[in-house]
């Protein structure tokens, strides 16, 4: 790890260079401006920041902001108007807003910006130092007109609708880079090229200017625009970085991870959660967090390099020693050197296949245990849960088994009952019936009689008025008994009255 100390020399306020921003590109106030603003009474802050991967590279520095003496209310509306915001003298095109959410992408921040996104000639996301879930972009315009109408559109405006986080631009100073830690050597080239579209990083307006991200790689900003991710495109870095804590305790130190699994625990000086896990799991080999180096739990020792022995073909770990001896052997030819190599490579290869095929081949058998124990435990879950539910309901199904039993029982007796009354009711039907056919069959013969006396009486009274009355005749009509029919009217009655007067 190196550290190193540079200075800033003072830069046009307006003429930038082309070139992608780094943090010396970035505005640095020459004395004359400085006794400018003095003299303006304009107030500043100094506020820290660092950018870049903390693993490999960090790059901190100090920008001096005006501080916000716009009043509340005059940027409480969207229909403010220029004269209600108090703009300060002697600003530059040059902004910085503050607290932008990490959840919030560089695409997201771009579509934040709007039509301003074609005005911006560099934007920087840089870190505030004490802030951890936000992060700051420090934005060069074009045109003072436009970082103007930025300030006025944007400043306390909220970045969604449904967030209460508030939207802070304050017009910059100065930018200054105070310190460059350099911790690792990074495996990504530094080019004047977007990684993107593989075309010159320039400041035109068709590409809407250039983003670099929080580990100081540049890009088009109209190409990362379509990054929908939180993290780079180059290196996978992520604004968002999430803390390591151990899976079952919550401990933030001495952190191990299982390079077979990804469980994360406690080393044997917190709670030993690790070691569970590989007693557990017989996961051998964990990467300690802090410094990467890989333990290996059956050996008991650090594991830097693994080779399969051809004697038993277990795994072990080659010495220094064998190291310095293959080298030695190797230096007389140069052809032989790299037959070793290239036969040494091949073993390293397949022995890491082997390493991986047998540990995988282990943790697809423990998590098949694992399946195999909560199918287990879910069937006997699944059987006492029914059998409980069968031992509650039981009381209650015979309950209603037996009032269900006893309504039969009676609906049948009811049945029997009323089968035996429809016998003697039919038979007492017929009965009524034969009786009414000899009743209609007397009737029927007794009207006949009837009829036929009837015609004869007619026929006799005809003759009688026809031929005048004899005296046989008379004497039989005084002697003539009257019979009185039961369904005769009184006419009848009284004909038969005034006949035998005469």
């Amino acid at each position: 790890m190196s550290a190193g100390s540079t200075s800033t020399s003072g830069l046009d306020p307006i003429a930038f260079p082309p070139t992608p921003m780094s943090i010396s590109d970035l505005t640095s106030i020459p004395s004359s401006s400085s006794s400018l603003l003095s003299s303006s009474a304009a107030p500043t802050e100094a506020v820290l920041f660092s950018s870049g991967n903390p693993r490999i590279e960090e790059t901190r520095g100090v920008m001096h902001l005006y501080r916000d003496i716009t009043p509340p209310s005059a940027t409480s509306t969207s229909t403010s108007t220029s004269s209600s915001v108090i703009l300060p003298i002697g600003r530059k095109p040059l902004v910085c807003v503050l607290a932008v959410p990490n959840h919030m992408t560089y695409a997201d921040f771009c579509k934040f910006c709007g039509s301003f996104i074609q005005h911006m000639l560099e934007m920087r996301i840089v870190r505030i130092d004490g802030v951890d879930e936000q992060y700051s972009v420090i934005i060069r315009f074009d045109e003072q007109s436009f970082t103007d109408d930025f300030y006025k559109h944007f400043n306390r405006k909220r970045f969604s609708s449904l967030e209460e986080d508030i939207c802070c631009v304050r017009y910059t100073v100065d930018v200054q880079q105070t310190e460059s830690i350099e911790r690792a050597q990074s495996s990504v080239s530094s080019s004047a090229d977007c990684p993107v579209c593989l075309e010159r990083l320039d400041q035109d307006k068709d590409s809407g200017g250039i983003l670099t991200t929080i580990c100081n790689h540049s890009f088009h900003c109209s190409c990362i625009s379509k990054w929908t991710d939180s993290s780079c495109p180059v290196c996978r870095y992520c604004q968002q970085q999430a803390e390591s804590t151990c899976s079952i305790c919550g401990q933030s130190e001495n952190l191990w991870l299982c390079v077979i699994c990804g469980f994360v625990g406690c080393g044997r000086y917190k709670e030993g959660h690790a070691v569970r896990h590989w007693k557990e799991t017989q996961h051998c080999y964990s990467l300690e967090l802090e410094t990467q180096r890989v333990w290996d739990y059956v050996g008991d020792n650090y594991v830097h390099r693994l080779i399969q022995s051809k004697t038993d073909g277990k795994l072990v770990e080659i010495s220094g020693d064998q190291q310095d001896e293959i080298s030695r052997t190797c230096d007389c030819d140069e052809d032989l050197s790299e037959a070793l190599l290239n036969s040494k490579v091949e073993a390293i290869v397949e022995e890491y296949n082997n390493l991986l095929t047998s540990q995988l081949e282990n943790q697809r058998k423990h998590f098949e245990s694992l399946l195999l124990e909560i199918k287990e435990g879910n069937d006997k879950e699944i059987d006492e849960a029914v059998e409980k539910a069968l031992h509650a309901k039981l009381p209650k199904l015979q309950l209603k088994l037996n009032k269900a039993i006893e309504e039969k029982t009676f609906l049948e007796e009811i049945n029997k009952n009323l089968l035996e009354n429809q016998e003697m009711w039919e038979e007492k039907i017929r009965k009524a019936e034969k009786r009414e056919q000899i009743s209609t069959r007397l009737k029927d013969l007794k009207i006949k009689q009837l009829e036929e006396q009837l015609s004869a009486l007619i026929a006799q009274i005809e003759s009688v008025t026809t031929d005048g009355p004899t005296n046989s005749a008379v004497s039989e009509i005084k002697n003539a008994t009257v019979i009185t029919l039961p369904s005769a009217n009184n006419n009848t009655g009284e004909t038969s009255g005034k006949e035998e007067g005469n």
